[in-house]
């Protein structure tokens, strides 16, 4: 017996937006380690994260900056990490 749970060829529904959300945030931590030059020994990460809460306004995509011997830097754009441009990512980063 097949379930229709993971779709064709088992693959699940939502994996298609879990891929393209990947490639999201690989295209940005490419594009800030380009714009900050940062050394092999940095770290970076992006996420997306969604509020529930209506005051909230929906989307907003984190993005964590860790250099060795310094503090962690978390910046906020308020849009989905699809959404982001260039120019949103070096407003963004100005400064950092």
């Amino acid at each position: 017996m097949r379930l229709g749970l993971f779709g064709r060829n088992g693959a699940r529904p939502d994996d298609e937006a879990r891929i393209a959300a990947k490639a999201a945030a690989e295209r940005l931590k490419a594009d800030i380690r380009r714009l900050l030059d940062l050394p092999e020994q940095a770290s970076v990460a992006v996420n997306e994260i969604i509020c529930a809460d209506p005051a909230c306004p929906g989307a907003e995509t984190v993005i964590l900056l860790m250099r060795p011997g310094q503090k962690t830097q978390a910046l906020k754009l308020p849009m989905a990490m699809a959404e982001v441009t260039e120019a949103a990512l070096i407003a963004c980063l100005d400064g950092h």
